[in-house]
């Protein structure tokens, strides 16, 4: 069963639920699932042609009359560090990243669950549990990653390594041509750092290091205010018809 999910994915249809991003709409997604051994490049070849991964499912929008879901990718080489993400980056220059396998911990759960509690708390994902988490990180065949973010320490110049508790984690896929951030959080308390922009910020800077041209953003809802902050990012590529086009 695995092999045929990997070398020939079967694609299905939700059935038709309510839109969380605009009012009076319904949607539905195609999905498939990103099993065995081929999963990475599934993986890639779908995300480049607009799907976004959760968990061990690659699903786009496939919603009868509405075109409202556009893929967004950050063009990192010709990205414009405007002198506002510099203050961000610099807000949080005692900040240290670091890459560790996609695994998941009781600290990381604390800080979604409070990342929830103030910014969701009555989203799709307001009840999930510390078992619900945990399939969210390490349910994938998919070369992803966390990235935890904390505070410089005493060692941090010899280490590498941040220090004290976690600030803010975002999991990530590592694709041929760039990151995708398949969801990050933050404590909701540390408001001065706008810690949301400056991971993407930093995942910008990453892409860059590694020699990827894209930084994969998901989707920008045209009418949805929640998801206007991922237009600040230019210069972008959004999928459309004619494939993705700069704007």
């Amino acid at each position: 069963m695995t092999r045929q999910y990997s070398d020939n994915p079967q694609f299905y249809l939700t059935a038709a639920a309510p839109c969380p991003y605009l009012d009076d709409r319904m949607e539905r997604k195609v999905f498939t699932h990103l099993v065995g051994d081929r999963a990475s490049a599934l993986n890639d070849v779908l995300t480049q042609g607009g799907f976004r991964r959760s968990q061990n499912i690659a699903y786009r929008p496939a919603c009868e009359g509405c075109k409202s879901c556009i893929s967004v990718r950050v063009v990192v080489d010709a990205f414009d560090w405007t002198r506002s993400f510099k203050r961000i980056l610099g807000a949080s220059r005692d900040l240290i990243g670091e890459e560790i396998p996609a695994a998941p911990s009781s600290e990381q759960y604390s800080l979604f669950r409070s990342y929830l509690d103030s910014r969701h708390a009555t989203g799709g994902m307001a009840e999930m549990s510390v078992l619900d988490y945990a399939m969210m990180v390490e349910d994938t065949h998919v070369d992803t990653m966390l990235v935890e973010y904390r505070k410089a320490g005493p060692d941090s110049g010899l280490t590498g390594r941040g220090d004290g508790p976690l600030v803010a984690t975002a999991l990530t896929d590592v694709l041929s041509d760039g990151l995708s951030m398949v969801y990050s959080f933050f404590d909701p308390e540390e408001t001065r750092r706008s810690l949301g922009t400056y991971m993407i910020l930093d995942h910008i800077r990453r892409a860059r290091e590694r020699g990827l041209p894209f930084v994969y953003l998901g989707y920008w809802v045209d009418g949805s205010p929640k998801m206007d902050y991922k237009s600040r990012f230019r210069p972008q590529e959004h999928l459309g018809p004619q494939g993705w086009q700069r704007v």
